[in-house]
Formats: C-alpha cells, sequence, structure tokens
C-alpha cells in the first residue's frame, strides 16, 4: 500500500523543538519532492515547506522561515521537519504530501496527489 506516514508530533511549551518525520510506505521517496503542509480547525491549509529530489532551494512559509528546516534522508525513506523555537500559533496538523514529481509545487497550492494522515502539534502552556 502506497501511503506518507507522519510522526513526531507531540504538546510542548512555546519555545521549545520538535522535529517531524514523513516515512514513505511502499514505495522510495527518492527522486520526489515532497511538501509538509499545516491545518489549523477553521483555517485554510497552510504550506510550510518543501523539499526537491535535490534537496536545493526549499520554500519557506515567513512565519517559519527562520525556525523551521526541511531535510531528507533517502537511505531511510524518510524527510524530517526540524521546528525550533515553537509558538502557540504553529499549533496545527502537520502533514506531508507528494504530487510524485521531483520539484516542488508552490506552497499556495493545497491538493496534492498522495498525502499522509498528519502528525499533531500543540504548541502551549
Amino acid at each position: 500500500q502506497v501511503q506518507l506516514v507522519e510522526s513526531g508530533g507531540g504538546l510542548v511549551q512555546p519555545g521549545n523543538s520538535l522535529r517531524l518525520s514523513c516515512t514513505a510506505s511502499g514505495f522510495t521517496l527518492e527522486g520526489l519532492a515532497i511538501t509538509w503542509f499545516r491545518q489549523s480547525p477553521g483555517k485554510q491549509r497552510e504550506g510550510v515547506t518543501c523539499i526537491t529530489s535535490r534537496s536545493d532551494n526549499s520554500p519557506y512559509l515567513d512565519s517559519i522561515r527562520d525556525r523551521f528546516r526541511v531535510s531528507r534522508d533517502d537511505v531511510m525513506n524518510t524527510v524530517y521537519l526540524q521546528m525550533n523555537n515553537l509558538k502557540p500559533e504553529d499549533t496545527a496538523v502537520y502533514h506531508c504530501a507528494t504530487d510524485w514529481g521531483g520539484r516542488c509545487p508552490p506552497l499556495s497550492q493545497s491538493q496534492y496527489h498522495t498525502e499522509g494522515q498528519g502528525t499533531e502539534v500543540t504548541v502551549s502552556r
């Protein structure tokens, strides 16, 4: 079964860090661009970042640009999202997704061919 599985979410206090993982099952991530997006209750989906097949020139949402970093390990078939200095406004369900190409689509894109179920991140005291 072809699927993306996210993990690593949880409840953290403001200022703390989390690392999310996106692992492919049933296929290889090698050669594919992977996007992270997030969605909070009552809000539209928000593209966070994307990593190309070559791990170059990743775009970032302005509000997280200096705090989040995306990386990949194709041997582990996993893409990571390191999130530092988390803020309450980062609270959301984080999903990874792919359109099965090697280049990143615009972060404004709202739907993807294959999406994971998401992992929940809550930033609160």
